[in-house]
């Protein structure tokens, strides 16, 4: 009789600070916040360094990505942040969120809030897909659904996550002409025609009476 460990392998510790960039993004696009894809991205690899992990192929990432997906199920169950952390030398590999031009931070902050926003199923898709890299086939087994499943689910997140953000281009100009309106309230104190003033020349006016 076989060994079922024969044919798995041990996943290595020293390789998984290769996925954290990308484990990062798709813990902000599952969350929608930053904050929270940190906490997101240091739980996933507290449980996953907690033991040895045995593996069936070599999609590290989509393991991990699979690990995230439940410690995200896990944390809206509980509703509770998470106080642990990872050690000094995990913590110095993770990506400095702070950089980054203010316009970048801007438009990733906008996609990845109309991604979280999405119904679970279609976040995921997108996720495993556009933010992690992950191809049709290992996002499929990753998710454990049919290939033919997940391209569904993508092309109805793709056209929700676009309308969100044209909805929001649209809004954007408004915003930005709000404050031309206030300015005639700003020049309501310039001197009137024929150079009288509107409150010291009032003043003056009724001295001289």
């Amino acid at each position: 009789m076989s060994d079922p460990l024969s044919s798995q392998r041990l996943l290595d510790p020293d390789t998984l600070g290769d996925h954290l960039d990308r484990l990062y993004r798709a813990a902000w696009a599952l969350c929608g916040q930053r904050e929270e894809a940190e906490d997101l991205v240091q739980e996933t690899y507290l449980r996953v360094l907690a033991r040895p992990r045995f593996l069936r192929n070599d999609d590290d990432l989509g393991y991990l990505l699979r690990v995230l997906r439940n410690t995200f199920i896990s944390q809206r169950r509980r509703r509770t942040p998470s106080l642990a952390t990872l050690d000094d030398q995990q913590l110095e590999q993770l990506p400095d969120r702070a950089t980054g031009a203010p316009d970048e931070i801007l438009e990733a902050r906008l996609v990845y809030g109309a991604i979280g926003a999405l119904a679970p199923d279609f976040r995921e898709a997108i996720v495993y897909v556009d933010v992690a890299g992950l191809s049709y086939r290992e996002a499929a087994r990753a998710l454990r659904v049919r290939e033919g499943t997940l391209t569904s689910r993508l092309f109805r997140a793709r056209q929700q996550v676009a309308r969100t953000l044209s909805a929001q281009d649209e809004i954007a100009p408004e915003a930005q002409s709000a404050p031309e309106a206030e300015s005639p309230r700003r020049t309501e104190s310039a001197p009137r025609a024929g150079g009288r003033r509107p409150r010291r020349g009032d003043r003056g006016g009724g001295s001289g009476s």
